[in-house]
């Protein structure tokens, strides 16, 4: 996935807010809170991280190509980082995006998630 193809994504899903910070990472949040950070490294290869369930931690934890996002997940938080070959498919990465969305939209206060026509 291409920081171009990562960011039109991120973008499309309703009411989200981007941000550069934490070393030039695209950052993408819902509501105030991140779902999606994206950075590429000099040889241009993503390292995607993403919110998961606690199922979809597991599995992906022993995926080759993922790995338990740093800091995050060692926080105790599920969060994962797709970083490298093989990793997860674009379409594969974007299902997580997108599942990241909504775990992060669900735990918004009702007034937000009202405000944001989620409810």
């Amino acid at each position: 996935m291409t920081p171009d193809d990562y960011n039109a994504f991120c973008r499309a899903l309703p009411h989200t807010t981007h941000v550069v910070q934490w070393g030039g990472a695209d950052v993408w949040k819902i509501g105030g809170k991140v779902f999606a950070i994206g950075f590429w490294n000099t040889g241009g290869r993503p390292g995607i991280t993403f919110k998961v369930s606690e199922i979809a931690f597991e599995v992906l934890s022993d995926t080759p190509g993922c790995r338990p996002a740093p800091y995050l997940a060692s926080r105790g938080m599920k969060w994962i980082q797709n970083y490298d070959e093989p990793g997860l498919s674009d379409a594969a990465l974007k299902e997580h995006i997108k599942a990241s969305y909504d775990l992060v939209a669900a735990g918004l206060t009702k007034k937000l998630r009202r405000e944001l026509g989620f409810e």
